[in-house]
């Protein structure tokens, strides 16, 4: 590595860091809710915390009119709402209420030691649903925040949700079982959780700088912005939630959820999904629901929300009218 490129990775290391201090401040501030007033009556936007019963702190953002349809972004592993700017922008412009959380151990909420796993993180869900008294609501999951969205619908309550999307997501189940024998290897997730104790900065820049926009590809344009963002959003979260969630998005079997679902589900996947491989994902995921469209797109990574987010967010539109 020459010294110029040295100076540059120094910089975007510095950058990250200074972004991330920034957001822990914020956090610090930010102790209640604190609306910002957009416009007149109802349409306003506001960011704030709810408290969970066992005193867990869920950083969400709640723009757009108050009596429009709610869409709720569920973020994937290690990142938090921020990753969905595309999707809330668009959608927050096309008159619909627009509502993303951090999960907890992940992004401003509290970064939690217990309760990194699926059962917990659906319950966290319903108090936020609860608290904002979310109504005929489309709930949109990518990757872990997938099998979030399975595991919470199928447990929501009457009247609470319409529709739900899964993108790039882990549903039914990823890890290699005898009822799974087409799944990954406990070996690859083992790998995951030691490169997050013994490095996890760096670990957080292997990801986003390969297999998870896919600019590990072949001429593939790469995004700087993305992988930055990507870092920032990692490091923001805890190395202990971080470590937990590993086993929550890799073991956790979400075949009767999806069983469970009554509503109309779109899923979308990259067949270029490194992270994510389709055929143990929404292939198997669309056999399990009662009301499933399936749409691949060819060539598109797991992180396709980010890198065509007009492609993406026009199939969300779409459903979403239909």
């Amino acid at each position: 590595m020459t010294a110029s490129n040295q100076a540059s990775r120094r910089g975007v290391m510095t950058a990250g860091l200074g972004l991330a201090a920034i957001s822990a401040a914020s956090v610090g501030q930010a102790a209640e809710p604190a609306p910002s007033q957009t416009g007149g009556g109802a349409d306003r936007t506001e960011s704030g915390f709810v408290t969970t019963k066992d005193g867990v702190r869920i950083f969400y953002k709640d723009w757009g009119p108050k009596d429009a349809q709610p869409v709720v972004f569920h973020h994937g592993w290690p990142l938090s709402s921020d990753d969905w700017d595309a999707q809330m922008m668009f959608f927050r412009l096309q008159g619909y209420r627009v509502i993303a959380h951090d999960r907890r151990g992940h992004g401003r909420s509290t970064q939690t030691d217990s309760g990194n796993e699926m059962d917990t993180y659906a319950a966290d869900v319903i108090a936020l649903a609860d608290a904002l008294d979310l109504k005929n609501a489309i709930h949109v999951g990518h990757s872990t925040g997938g099998g979030e969205v399975a595991r919470y619908v199928a447990r929501a309550k009457p009247g609470r949700v319409a529709k739900a999307v899964l993108i790039g997501a882990v549903p039914p189940i990823m890890l290699k079982t005898p009822a799974n024998p087409n799944g990954l290897p406990m070996e690859l997730f083992d790998g995951f959780r030691a490169s997050l104790v013994a490095n996890r900065a760096q670990f957080f820049r292997d990801i986003p700088e390969g297999p998870f926009f896919g600019f590990n590809r072949l001429g593939a344009k790469v995004s700087q912005g993305l992988i930055d963002n990507w870092w920032r959003q990692g490091m923001a979260g805890g190395a202990k939630a971080h470590y937990d969630c590993i086993k929550a998005f890799s073991e956790t079997d979400f075949t009767e959820d999806l069983r469970q679902i009554d509503v109309p589900v779109l899923i979308l996947h990259g067949e270029d999904d490194q992270l994510v491989p389709i055929a143990n994902s929404a292939h198997l995921a669309i056999k399990l629901v009662r009301q499933g469209t399936l749409k691949t797109y060819p060539g598109l990574p797991h992180g396709m929300a980010q890198t065509h987010p007009d492609l993406i967010n026009a199939d969300l539109l779409a459903f979403f009218k239909a």
